[in-house]
């Protein structure tokens, strides 16, 4: 038996909402791994009861932590019975595992999520999505000269601005370091332009207070590519074009957007009807399979 002592007497049958697979999104998170796996590994044992005892699991350390995660919802009290406790502390770590600690944007986990469920979207409907990824420009130096508090105060109030500059559906992660990124979808090429500006602009006009008596501002560089239409890619070569980009927005002096023109891919009606309508007798598809099938049964 594992040594996941206290957690074992979790039951199935106890936590309706559960699926029975649970992923660690924050691998960092030791703790957070620990209590994850240790669930995980209740939920498969045989169930037989129905009840949880509170009294037998260990979630002090599972409850600090929520509590110290900032926006995650209060734990319901005992009186509404062990599995909608239970529940809550799990939906709690499951919250906190796709969250950055620093700035409470995604993380690069839920971010990569996303943009995985875009790219599928995107193959199916042809519609226009933009990625961007934006760097702040010179943070090295905010760092060395205003120390790492100050570092953090920057990354704080950079979330806050890009927030204010998109759209609910958008989403918006701290990618790493002083790196961020947004998926924009349903988003047209000259609106995506706009959208970037906009936050290019937003940022440079924000002052940033770091001490009683110093402000500081900073800039962004930014890169944009969208995703390909009508085709299934992939996160790495979507996010490695929008790479591209942004380098060569910091190789053109920084404070800038490079967006790549938006990839033409064309789809025939013929061939969406092909991809998302029912076959029929006279199809060539349906008749192909069925002359295939007549072969099979004479041989």
């Amino acid at each position: 038996m594992p040594a996941f002592s206290g957690v074992m007497c979790c039951k199935y049958r106890s936590l309706p909402r559960f699926s029975g697979k649970l992923i660690a999104y924050d691998a960092s998170s030791l703790l957070l791994k620990f209590v994850l796996n240790a669930i995980q590994y209740a939920v498969t044992q045989p169930a037989t009861s129905t009840l949880v005892d509170l009294r037998d699991l260990r979630l002090d350390s599972a409850r600090a932590l929520l509590g110290l995660g900032g926006g995650t919802p209060a734990l319901p009290g005992l009186d509404q019975g062990p599995t909608a406790y239970l529940q809550a502390v799990i939906d709690g770590l499951n919250e906190l595992s796709l969250k950055d600690p620093l700035t409470g944007l995604a993380n690069r986990r839920h971010f990569t999520a996303e943009l995985e469920a875009e790219i599928d979207r995107v193959a199916r409907s042809g519609e226009a999505a933009l990625l961007l990824m934006m760097d702040i420009d010179h943070f090295k130096s905010v760092n060395d000269t205003y120390g790492h508090l100050a570092g953090d105060q920057v990354l704080q109030a950079v979330a806050k601005a890009l927030t204010s500059c998109i759209r609910p559906m958008d989403t918006l992660a701290r990618y790493g370091g002083e790196e961020f990124a947004v998926v924009l979808p349903s988003c047209q090429p000259a609106f995506g332009e706009a959208v970037a500006e906009r936050i290019r602009r937003t940022i440079e006009s924000t002052p940033i207070q770091v001490a009683p008596s110093v402000d500081l501002r900073v800039t962004v560089s930014i890169g944009g590519a969208f995703a390909l239409q009508w085709i299934r890619s992939t996160t790495e070569l979507w996010t490695d074009r929008a790479d591209q980009q942004l380098y060569f927005a910091k190789a053109g002096g920084r404070n800038r957007l490079c967006l790549e023109d938006q990839p033409i891919s064309t789809v025939s009606a013929e061939e969406k009807s092909l991809l998302f309508g029912p076959l029929t007798a006279t199809d060539p598809a349906w008749i192909e399979m069925s002359s295939g099938a007549a072969s099979g049964s004479a041989a």
